[in-house]
């Protein structure tokens, strides 16, 4: 077992908290950015609450004009659907804030899956700068399931992790569902990777994924481990109840 010293775990009382550490995270790097700022957003309850939190309290501290909002990866349902990642962020933040159409690029989650991660990856290219003929986000939002999985790289998948796309298709191994995500290689790449996590039920993967226990490698998350910028575990206190 061993600690991963480069990591930058931060513990919040609440989601709030967290949500506030998030905000001040993006007005350092977002508002101190020369360029537009390229942002992976990500699905789930607790970005849903970060996005309505930052919508409420950072309506003009963050220079949201610079930013360019991508997704980490979605479901294969329409934008209008219930499930789809892209209608959560829209609803509880970037309508919100009056985005510009020209600064939102989701994935259509209505499209053939493969020829939409073909095209979706081919959008990435265009947008992004490269660093080692991958593609660089300034940052990535994760999030970390139960089963270790993030974005949608589960862990019967893993071999999304080395791929050579940028964006891939991918099944849920339970529900069967269609996903399209970014792949390990394009999410490690990236300047700032930022997992969020809460719960209690999370706290048992997060103690093997930090503190390297056990059969830590299995877990997809494990392997997220940024090759020349920064790595952020922001947790809710009930996340980090095992990490000593």
């Amino acid at each position: 077992m061993g600690f991963i010293v480069n990591y930058k775990i931060q513990i919040s009382e609440s989601v709030e908290e967290l949500s506030e550490q998030f905000a001040q995270l993006l007005i350092e790097k977002v508002n101190n950015s020369k360029d537009d700022f390229n942002i992976a957003l990500s699905g789930g309850s607790t970005p849903k609450n970060i996005f309505n939190y930052l919508a409420a309290h950072h309506h003009n501290t963050i220079r949201w004009h610079k930013v360019k909002f991508f997704w980490g990866d979605e479901r294969c349902v329409p934008p209008n659907d219930s499930e789809s990642n892209y209608k959560m962020a829209y609803e509880a933040l970037l309508s919100r804030l009056q985005i510009p159409d020209s600064n939102i690029f989701r994935i259509r989650g209505e499209n053939d899956p493969q020829n939409e991660a073909k095209e979706y990856s081919e959008i990435v290219v265009k947008q992004l700068p490269q660093i080692n003929n991958i593609p660089k986000f300034d940052l990535i939002m994760l999030g970390l399931g139960e089963d270790g999985h993030t974005a949608s790289i589960f862990p019967n998948q893993k071999n999304l992790l080395d791929s050579d796309k940028i964006y891939a298709t991918a099944v849920h191994p339970e529900t069967g569902q269609k996903r399209i995500t970014l792949t390990g290689r394009v999410i490690n790449n990236a300047l700032i990777i930022v997992f969020i996590v809460t719960g209690n039920n999370k706290a048992k993967v997060v103690d093997k994924i930090i503190n390297q226990k056990e059969n830590y490698k299995y877990y997809p998350a494990s392997s997220i481990k940024s090759q020349s910028g920064e790595l952020y575990w922001l947790l809710d206190k009930l996340a980090a109840l095992q990490i000593k």
